[in-house]
């Protein structure tokens, strides 16, 4: 048997395509498809079906990647209990992140991880497009988001606890709010980009209120949302870690603080597979020991591999 072949096949049933399949592999998209119509050779039986649009397992390929699934999912298993007591993980790691969030926090975390790890080469995109992890070869993606793709796996890490804020200027001319309504004559500074729109959503206690008030100022990025706040412009939507430093001076003042927010959650995102390469599962490891360290009982979804502080006692 050839376990390349098995390999690059799991590859493209869990990828959804040759060409993110290459990606994952660092291969061509030439080299999967061959390697693909050879075991398909080989076994004498048309294992996916191929058309311009999509790939999909025919009833064949359905139960041969059930079984090489597992028997994956054992063998890298059985190298990781080799490999367990070395210190040395070696690999590279491709990594796209929000600009603010990793402007805030990453590199902290980057600074410490690979010190730990030095084997492990890091690549960083900061952005605030939307991000195809396949189709780009991207091994970890953070987002401010509610992902809907289904062919990734993902963890919800923290809620951003996002806030309306205007600066003490802004208010003094205009007046506070006391209600979602109230907003309706008031100017916005709104957040919006192709995957994001921060709508003013706030539950008055019965429903939930979808104020519309006049946005001057549209942009895509939170930061200058924060600092057109800052300059009397309007009211934004901002996450209160963004605006942490200019509520500590008093430059932004809180609103409707009696008026929850519908929120949006950091979430951490890796390509489904038959088996988590150890580079990730240290890498994911990490992440959440820095969680647990500096939010707590704040971390919302935790994975199976990875055990809370307080589980330990129990």
């Amino acid at each position: 048997m050839d376990l390349n072949r098995v390999q690059i096949f799991a590859q493209v049933v869990e990828q959804g395509s040759f060409t993110a399949a290459a990606n994952a592999l660092g291969v061509t998209k030439a080299t999967v498809s061959r390697k693909v119509a050879e075991l398909e050779a080989d076994a004498g039986v048309q294992l996916l079906y191929r058309t311009t649009r999509a790939l999909k397992l025919t009833e064949a390929g359905s139960e041969y990647y059930s079984h090489i699934h597992r028997i994956l999912s054992d063998l890298q298993q059985a190298e990781d209990l080799l490999s367990a007591s070395q210190l040395d993980v070696r690999g590279s790691l491709k990594i796209a992140c929000p600009i603010e969030l990793g402007q805030l926090v990453l590199g902290k975390i980057l600074a410490r991880f690979l010190a730990k790890y030095p084997e492990i080469n890091i690549e960083v995109e900061l952005t605030n497009r939307k991000v195809d992890p396949l189709e780009e070869g991207v091994d970890i993606l953070f987002q401010i988001a509610e992902p809907k793709d289904n062919r990734l796996h993902t963890l919800a890490l923290l809620n951003t606890h996002k806030v309306l804020l205007a600066s003490p200027a802004y208010l003094a001319k205009y007046g506070t709010p006391s209600t979602p309504d109230d907003l309706n004559r008031h100017k916005a500074i709104r957040l919006h980009s192709p995957h994001i729109d921060i709508e003013w959503s706030l539950f008055d206690g019965k429903r939930w209120v979808t104020p519309e008030p006049l946005a001057q100022l549209t942009v895509n990025n939170v930061t200058l949302a924060r600092e057109a706040a800052i300059e009397g412009l309007g009211i934004a939507t901002v996450p209160t870690m963004i605006a942490q430093e200019a509520l500590e001076q008093g430059l932004l003042v809180p609103l409707l603080e009696d008026f929850p927010m519908r929120q949006t959650n950091v979430t951490l995102s890796y390509p489904k597979r038959a088996y988590l390469p150890r580079k990730y599962r240290v890498f994911i490891e990490f992440i959440y020991q820095y969680l647990f360290t500096n939010n707590g009982a704040e971390v919302l979804q935790v994975p199976d591999f990875i055990q809370r502080p307080d589980d330990t006692a129990r």
